[in-house]
């Protein structure tokens, strides 16, 4: 009956959120950009092939984050980049195009009613003929940050197509000769931009972060769905042998710095919102928390290709973007072995993000989105070795909530950090 309960209240959050994109674009005419840079004067619209050139002669070699090291490898990232300390705009003109273009991008990516984008220029790129930059995720560099923009400004060159990637699928997203191509997307989405083979590939590249106060604490929920998902809430919990707790696995990666109820994106914000409308009607308690998926499959590599890629830790902790080895490979999967889900990092019952370490029984989790549809940030083929292998690790983050009854809180939180219920002990005597 717990599993039932479990699937039935995946499978109707799953059905309920609003179809929502990760990544979206809009077309700008380039009336209200005005730019000037530094060492090269007003840039006019489309860029000529003779100011391309001399973009470049005034940038730097672009830079990536890799661990607590920022890193120059042409072989990693190669473009120009100009810092916003040398472009000027028009911002009064340029936001008269830009505002309305966010607040259009905001719905397209799912954002909650009354949410407000507001886009923080980070710098200008420039890739000339045969630069790239490989599969990565940009930093989160501001607590407030949801998303990243790119406006690409109207200019004649071949190749260098934006590919973001997230939840199985890909957009492709190419310049214009003629107008402004505005393309934002989640900061967790994985990207690249593809090999520029003719021309000048020219952005602006922006910080898309929520205005304080965007929280869907005040959305209106479905009354009677939110009965329904409270009533499987209530049959988990049933008997004094069910689980302490219930794991809904979301389906974007958070940071620590980044978890926060106003901050969901796309489909998890909606399906929080009903979830939690479920566990106050329940008489549940319910946060937020960082999950880390570990899940081991029996599977073939058909183009014989082994080792291990990752990405790089920490990406929430520099300016410059963090790298992702592209190397996962295809496989072909046949069963999963294992898996096992570890919280890390909950919203505390007196706020503020802490650090935990709880190991979570399968008997407890559930997802409207199986990982395996998802991207892992870590994977590891163990190919075939006489007694064991063929076997494919991987590993995911991914945010979810937590729900616990009431009458359980005190386990739950002591169970999740030990040294609260120490602390709560001690006031208590």
């Amino acid at each position: 009956r717990m599993t039932a309960a479990r699937d039935h209240l995946a499978a109707m959050l799953g059905g309920a959120a609003s179809p929502a994109a990760s990544s979206a674009s809009r077309s700008a005419p380039t009336s209200d950009l005005q730019i000037e840079v530094r060492g090269v004067g007003p840039i006019r619209l489309p860029v000529s092939q003779a100011r391309a050139r001399q973009l470049c002669k005034v940038a730097r070699p672009a830079r990536y984050g890799r661990g607590e090291h920022t890193i120059f490898d042409r072989g990693v990232r190669d473009t120009w980049e100009i810092p916003k300390s040398r472009i000027k705009i028009d911002a009064r003109r340029w936001n008269k195009t830009l505002r309305p273009a966010l607040d259009r991008l905001g719905r397209d990516l799912g954002l909650p009613a009354g949410s407000k984008l507001r886009a923080e220029l980070h710098s200008m790129l420039v890739y000339a003929r045969g630069q790239f930059f490989v599969q990565h995720q940009d930093s989160e560099k501001d607590d407030t940050m949801i998303a990243s923009l790119v406006v690409g400004l109207p200019s004649s060159f071949k190749g260098g197509a934006l590919e973001v990637q997230h939840g199985g699928e890909t957009a492709t997203y190419r310049g214009s000769k003629q107008a402004l191509s505005l393309v934002a997307f989640y900061s967790d989405c994985r990207h690249q931009v593809k090999p520029v083979t003719s021309g000048h590939r020219i952005v602006l590249t922006y910080n898309l972060l929520l205005r304080p106060g965007a929280a869907a604490s005040g959305a209106v929920v479905d009354a009677k769905l939110a009965e329904r998902l409270a009533r499987c809430l209530h049959e988990h919990f049933a008997s004094s042998e069910s689980p302490d707790r219930l794991v809904y696995l979301l389906d974007h990666e958070y940071t620590r710095r980044g978890l926060d109820w106003a901050r969901l994106k796309g489909t998890d914000a909606q399906r929080a919102t009903l979830l939690a409308a479920a566990a106050q009607r329940a008489e549940c308690d319910q946060t937020l928390a960082l999950a880390d998926v570990h899940e081991t499959w029996s599977a073939y590599e058909p183009q014989h290709r082994h080792g291990r890629w990752s990405r790089w830790d920490d990406w929430d902790d520099w300016d410059d973007d963090d790298f992702d080895d592209d190397g996962i490979g295809d496989y072909d999967l046949e069963e999963m072995i294992e898996s096992d889900v570890t919280l890390d990092s909950w919203i505390a019952p007196k706020g503020g993000v802490e650090q935990v370490r709880l190991s979570v029984r399968d008997d407890e989790v559930c997802a409207s989105t199986p990982s395996g549809e998802l991207q892992p940030y870590s994977s590891e083929y163990e190919g075939y070795m006489g007694n064991w292998g063929n076997t494919l690790d991987r590993w995911y983050h991914r945010g979810a909530v937590v729900v616990w009854p009431q009458s359980r809180a005190f386990v739950v939180q002591a169970e999740a950090a030990p040294s609260w219920a120490l602390d709560e002990l001690a006031a208590s005597v």
